[in-house]
């Protein structure tokens, strides 16, 4: 066995992962991003004692009050706090407007800045991947890799783990308004849903949440952090901006990173892997000769393999938010008398992890069937204890409560493109929302159910102010107010599509075709969006990509897939 000594910096003379020095510049992987794959696949590759394994991440260590604390995240979606807080080109759908794209710039990526909304998407979304010749991705072939993940605490087999790193908890906020929402539901005759990772969800209900004691538990909290300075084979870098791949050929061969001023290097004995997202790690490969050969030539990128999928077909899920302004305490807002209450909530956190301060926000919610004909439901809802306007980044006095609507499988296909060879630009983002004519009609009708839900008894009694669409109630005053303010729900997927297909760009052991020794593992590779959150997806397809990457990398090292 060969031995692994790397010299680790002690944290306090690096603010903890904030290292300047590289321990070497040879491993056998190296891992791109850290964020909810990235995470995983790091802490799963590095349990093997004599494999060593360097991840990189452009943000901070994700470990202080901001992240933790689940009340903080509205600190950081409308800001650059932690967040790339990306904006999309012009959208033709949208009016002309620019849509925002927070993504997580933190240890830990999106799951350290999101809702904690545990959700995996349905039976359906899995078996149709499999479908399309994504061997192995079927529900049946990924559910032990979400089990593996989980340490739910209320829900056990067969659809959950209990073992697993990351923790799945209710909520422990108390809120009352968890009452009132159910009963709208009833009262507008909706079914409830207890568990929404069982293979099939349908209904209303209170959704659980990756936290734990009332505590945040981003991907790196659960994988990461317990095993920097313990695994002496993990070398987990922070504030360091991989630039691009390195080739010799179309072999990977390293990775080039920005750390500070500082322009590195690090080499790879195996395989890199590539986890930054459905938005940078198109981008990255763009930048690195991989993509399409006309359009790299155009940036004076030199041609790897010409590979045209790479940052086509992007996918997101176009969501609309009803706001409403209230008078219970027991909803978010801004206030004199709901200071006062924020400071008695912050007190019961401090001594009970529970109350106002464990909030995710978006409690609540479900998946509902525009038509009773569908097989499974294609639109979500999040029901937000506070009125939300622009993604929180414009603020009202007064408190409120919001309910989003979203669509689960839109057709309207979009791109990710490089603006500029600079790898400090921003790329350019297009979801395309509403390209596809019919995703805008399929949200007409989603509008009405979900204003059928907020038009129940009790929580119209509830409301004081409709912020938004007090005066819509034609089809065509609902399709002007979606193309006014329909934006993303934060679940971009799909630019480094898998498939067994020569236009796919990974096949279904996430290679990357017309090169060697690099796998691309993170939202990315969906060929299609799944019916729900995606953080929990994320996670499972890190588990996936791990257990890949063990079973097969050490037999066939240098397989170049075409």
């Amino acid at each position: 066995m060969r031995e692994v000594n790397f010299r680790l910096p002690p944290p306090e003379a690096t603010g903890w992962l904030d290292a300047r020095e590289a321990p070497g510049d040879e491993f056998d992987f190296v891992i791109v991003g850290g964020g909810s794959s990235g995470s995983v696949v790091a802490s799963r590759l590095s349990e093997e004692p004599d494999t060593s394994v360097a991840l990189l991440e452009a943000g901070n260590a994700g470990n202080s009050w901001l992240v933790t604390t689940p009340a903080a995240g509205i600190f950081m979606v409308p800001t650059s706090l932690n967040n790339w807080a990306f904006e999309t080109v012009p959208q033709p759908g949208l009016n002309g407007r620019r849509g925002y794209q927070p993504r997580g710039r933190v240890l830990g990526g999106s799951s350290a800045i999101n809702a904690m909304v545990y959700t995996r998407g349905n039976r359906w979304d899995y078996d149709h991947w499999a479908s399309l010749g994504c061997a192995g991705w079927s529900f049946d072939g990924v559910l032990p890799y979400f089990k593996k993940a989980e340490r739910n605490e209320e829900f056990g087999e067969p659809w959950h783990g209990r073992e697993g790193p990351l923790p799945v908890s209710r909520s422990r906020t108390d809120n009352p308004f968890h009452k009132t929402f159910l009963e709208a539901a009833r009262q507008a005759q909706f079914p409830l849903c207890d568990d929404f990772n069982v293979p099939e969800p349908e209904g209303l209900g209170i959704y659980q949440l990756t936290q734990r004691n009332g505590e945040r538990w981003s991907a790196a909290r659960a994988y990461l952090h317990p095993h920097i300075g313990m695994r002496r084979n993990l070398y987990v870098a922070c504030r360091a901006r991989v630039l691009r791949i390195l080739f010799d050929g179309t072999r990977a061969i390293g990775i080039e990173y920005a750390q500070g001023r500082r322009r590195r290097s690090l080499r790879v004995r195996r395989e890199v892997i590539l986890s930054a997202g459905a938005l940078q790690s198109p981008q990255i490969l763009m930048l690195s000769g991989v993509g399409d050969a006309g359009e790299l030539q155009r940036f004076g990128i030199p041609v790897v393999t010409h590979l045209p999928g790479v940052g086509r077909n992007l996918q997101d899920h176009p969501d609309f938010i009803f706001g409403y302004k209230a008078r219970s305490l027991d909803l978010l807002g801004i206030s004199l008398r709901g200071f006062g209450r924020l400071a008695r909530e912050a007190r019961r956190y401090v001594t009970e992890r529970r109350g106002m301060l464990t909030t995710n926000f978006a409690e609540a919610g479900g998946f509902l069937k525009t038509r009773q004909d569908l097989d499974i439901p294609d639109i979500q809802l999040h029901f937000v204890v506070a009125m939300v306007d622009d993604h929180a980044r414009r603020l009202h006095w007064g408190h409120g409560f919001s309910c989003h609507v979203c669509l689960l499988r839109p057709r309207s296909r979009g791109t990710v493109k490089l603006q500029s060879s600079d790898p400090m630009a921003v790329p350019a983002i297009d979801p395309n929302f509403f390209g596809a004519p019919e995703d805008l009609e399929h949200m007409v009708v989603g509008f009405k159910i979900t204003r059928r839900l907020l038009d129940a008894p009790v929580l119209a009694t509830q409301r004081t102010v409709d912020c938004f669409t007090a005066d819509v109630r034609s089809d065509d005053e609902i399709r002007a107010i979606l193309r006014a303010r329909v934006d993303t729900v934060y679940h971009p997927v799909g630019t480094c599509r898998m498939g067994s297909d020569e236009a796919s760009v990974v096949d279904p052991e996430l290679r990357v075709r017309g090169v060697s020794g690099l796998r691309v593992a993170d939202c990315s590779i969906m060929p299609t969006l799944v019916g729900g959150n995606t953080n929990a997806p994320a996670i499972m397809i890190g588990e996936k990509a791990a257990a890949m990457i063990k079973a097969n990398v050490y037999e066939d090292p240098g397989v170049v897939v075409s």
